[in-house]
């Protein structure tokens, strides 16, 4: 059967390299259907004669639906395997992304959004899971770590392109790409993603077991921190996420093509440092990895908050950023890593509840960032600063200090 050969079979090189083409485009979904209409914030609400505050709520609607979805797909892909509930999942992002296009007010775009984050949230969860299912130990912070290298792609790649379809047509340009994105993958799933879930593998329970499932995860007090930690980090990043549109071009009036470019260049960050990470793995314990990512992060986090507080020229905001953005690639790495190395029979719901937390975190930390209005981005740093501050916390308490 596919599904014995690819679950216990080892992948060749070039296999393994196509293997992490397509399950990081997949995971590139969650960041992909974020940052592509970051670019179109401000003139969504000029054409949907709306608040900042409420185009930042289809951002938060989106990051909710990004979250409720893997905690609903993560436990089905345990059960049914991993190729039916991602195909079927591309299948309602197309139709998401097409609501979206012709949404003709800003509550419809932000029930479209919430449907589109849901439907895109199983090419995270079902990726890292298949993930999962071929790798253990130190191969899976590496295949990881390359997998990171191609969803890193997204956060670079998205903005620039949203700026340029802001050139040459409207928002409504945006989704529609992303509709077409959709269809593509779901092509690409139906004809090259082997099922990686063996039959012997596969969850019998139904709903109960799953709770029970997702309690006995909780309780492990080393697998919270690690999941804790990285949430709490994407929620800073979240934070940076909504606040630069209006903070770089609100505040500093650079234009939808420069937000877009200094966006790409953090993402090129975040690539360096997964790549660092994977490059490290086997050198250094990922234990120690991980806490120097923190403890960089969290000092990033401080000076931006004072650059912040003294209003600093823009080069001096988006040079800390740089280095709390890379760090991502850090922490993300290595808490799933970690996280995982002892989750191979419940791998699709220890997934789902790492990949819940920073979009449940996120979707509370971005809508804050408005808080006080277009015109500060006191709240951007602040909640950046508490959230990396949680997240060292957590570390110590829960994982170091156990």
């Amino acid at each position: 059967m596919e599904s014995s050969t690819a679950a216990t079979q080892p992948l060749t090189k070039a296999r393994r390299i196509w293997m992490a083409i397509l399950l990081g485009s997949l995971a590139a979904f969650g960041p992909l259907t974020i940052d592509m209409y970051l670019p179109s914030f401000p003139s969504i609400a000029n054409d949907l004669g709306t608040s900042a505050s409420l185009v930042q709520l289809s951002l938060t609607a989106c990051l909710l639906g990004l979250a409720g979805g893997q905690l609903v797909i993560g436990p089905v892909s345990d059960m049914k395997g991993r190729k039916g509930p991602m195909m079927i999942s591309l299948s309602a992002y197309v139709a998401a992304s097409i609501l979206c296009v012709f949404a003709p007010s800003i509550w419809v775009l932000i029930a479209a959004r919430f449907l589109q984050g849901f439907s895109a949230s199983a090419g995270i969860v079902i990726s890292r899971a298949v993930v999962r299912d071929l790798y253990t130990g130190k191969e899976l912070t590496k295949f990881f770590a390359l997998l990171m290298l191609v969803n890193g792609l997204a956060p670079i790649l998205a903005p620039v392109a949203g700026g340029i379809v802001l050139e040459l047509t409207t928002w409504h340009g945006v989704f529609a790409i992303l509709s077409f994105i959709g269809l593509f993958m779901l092509i690409t799933v139906f004809m090259l993603l082997p099922e990686t879930l063996t039959n012997e593998n596969r969850a019998t329970a139904g709903i109960k077991r799953t709770i029970l499932t997702f309690g006995d995860l909780v309780k492990d007090r080393t697998f919270t921190g690690y999941a804790l930690a990285q949430g709490l980090v994407m929620a800073g990043i979240f934070a940076y996420v909504s606040g630069t549109p209006f903070v770089y071009q609100g505040i500093y009036g650079v234009s939808a093509q420069v937000f877009s470019f200094l966006f790409a260049m953090n993402g090129i960050g975040l690539i360096i440092g997964s790549q660092l990470t994977g490059r490290l793995a086997g050198i250094i314990a990922e234990t120690k990895i991980l806490f120097t990512g923190l403890l960089v992060t969290t000092s990033a986090s401080i000076l931006l908050m004072a650059m912040i507080l003294i209003e600093a020229p823009l080069l001096f905001i988006v040079i800390p950023i740089f280095f709390i953005v890379s760090c991502v690639g850090v922490v993300t790495t290595t808490c799933f890593s970690l996280a995982m190395e002892t989750q191979g029979h419940r791998a699709g719901s220890a997934s789902a509840l790492l990949g819940l937390l920073p979009f449940l975190f996120g979707a509370t930390s971005a809508p804050l960032v408005g808080v006080a209005g277009e015109n500060t981005a006191v709240p951007m740093g602040l909640i950046i600063l508490i959230a990396n501050l949680g997240a060292l916390a957590c570390y110590l308490l829960l994982v170091r200090n156990k």
